[in-house]
């Protein structure tokens, strides 16, 4: 479930175990799960060692809480998992400053995956292409006798298309079947299905089938996140709503630039994913797949651009959605193996792979308003550089007793550098 409230004043000045008993009040989180978080090894090499081949360790990320995410009037803890300083905290600050608006809010489309079918060496491939659009019950009904659980569930096999392309092997007939994955993220009943069924494709089309393997592009199972900013919600704290009004025109200009030229673009989403990929790793979900689907949506059916948009409304307000493609489960997957990804589900309280979709894209949202708010007033460096003063220093050599104090007289300088972090760690052991 959810948590009550996701606005925790004063959160980041806490400890890291006071933040933990926090979260797990909070969450209602177990004592495993508690144990899992706080474990720097919380995954076993027994369990590491079924999960991939040729295991010879394991890597822990940090794990940090986004707070004051509202998605579809429920609040919502978000964990992260990466190594880059000011990602939560830009998300958790953006995410705070739509609640005038009532947060975030969905519209995802069903959990429909596709599964394709390659098919060549046909006669006729547009005949080929007929025959199986003709025979498209039997096929569904094929597929669907493969996993008799996840039909019960609603899911299943709810069609397909089929279309000829032309290749330097020539001609190939691609068949699609939609399948709808409910709370898995689909990959091993959609291969299933597809092998299933080539043996009849086969015999309809007179060709013969190569692959049959999912798609990551799936454009049938979208995540739909939208949230409106005032002008004051924009504006910094004793700022007014004409200060917030110039902060969303340089927004939009930042914006326009990334719709237009597809360099710019690339890092534009690049901030997306900064907190998309990092909560997909935190709940133990395919990542790479995600990532590869959201960047060819990108460019699908038109030149790489923005995977979100942003406008003014007739008020004045900043309005920024999201569209990409989110093949999420809670349903199979590290997500039930993983310790920490189960720890890290229950923070969230995701109760179905729409949920963990809907949010995940709430947060890419947030994360890329914190970047284009950044750029367009005091630049990106400002932030990120503060937060990462306390890496650089621990890089230049100082003790756990020495951060702090190097990090606040490099601060004092005006400008963190790697020069004025030795300087200042120079100064901290004279002294």
């Amino acid at each position: 479930m959810p948590v009550e409230n996701s606005r925790l004043k004063g959160f980041y000045k806490l400890s890291v175990k006071e933040r933990r008993e926090m979260i797990a009040e909070l969450a209602g989180l177990d004592q495993g799960a508690v144990d899992a978080l706080a474990s720097t090894g919380e995954l076993s090499e027994s369990a590491a060692d079924r999960i991939i081949e040729n295991v010879v360790g394991t890597l822990a990320l940090p794990v940090g809480v986004a707070t004051n995410f509202i998605v579809d009037g429920e609040h919502y803890l978000v964990p992260f998992a990466l190594e880059e300083p000011s990602v939560v905290a830009a998300a958790s600050n953006m995410a705070k400053r739509c609640h005038a608006s009532g947060g975030f809010v969905s519209n995802n489309t069903e959990p429909i995956m596709i599964g394709q079918i390659q098919v060549v060496g046909c006669d006729d491939p547009f005949a080929a292409k007929e025959s199986i659009l003709s025979a498209t019950d039997e096929l569904v009904s094929a597929c669907n006798e493969v996993d008799p659980i996840l039909v019960k569930f609603g899911g299943g096999c709810k069609g397909l298309e089929a279309r000829v392309i032309d290749t330097d092997s020539g001609p190939m007939v691609i068949i699609h079947i939609l399948v709808d994955c409910r709370d898995a993220m689909g990959a091993n009943a959609v291969n299933t299905m597809a092998e299933t069924i080539a043996p009849t494709v086969e015999r309809i089309t007179g060709g013969t089938v190569i692959l049959r393997i999912i798609s990551n592009l799936a454009v049938h199972r979208l995540a739909r996140v939208s949230a409106t900013f005032t002008p004051l919600e924009m504006a910094n704290t004793g700022e007014t709503a004409e200060d917030g009004s110039k902060v969303i025109d340089g927004i939009l200009q930042a914006y326009h630039f990334a719709a237009a030229d597809p360099f710019r673009a690339t890092t534009h989403n690049k901030g997306i994913m900064n907190a998309i990929s990092a909560i997909a790793v935190a709940c133990g979900q395919d990542w790479r797949a995600i990532e590869s689907g959201a960047h060819s949506y990108a460019s699908h059916e038109r030149i790489y651009a923005s995977l979100t948009h942003w406008e003014k409304d007739a008020d004045g307000n900043l309005v920024g959605s999201i569209e990409l493609p989110m093949a999420v489960g809670l349903v199979g997957g590290a997500v039930r193996v993983h310790p920490t990804a189960k720890a890290n589900v229950a923070i969230m309280g995701a109760r179905t792979a729409d949920e963990l979709a809907k949010v995940i894209a709430a947060a890419g949202i947030a994360q890329n308003l914190g970047a284009l708010r950044a750029l367009a007033t005091v630049g990106i460096q400002a932030g990120h550089m503060k937060l990462h003063a306390r890496n650089m220093a621990v890089t230049a050599g100082a003790n756990d007793d020495e951060v702090d104090k190097v990090v606040e007289i490099a601060r004092a300088s005006g400008r963190i550098t790697a020069a004025a972090i030795e300087a200042a760690l120079e100064q901290v052991r004279n002294s």
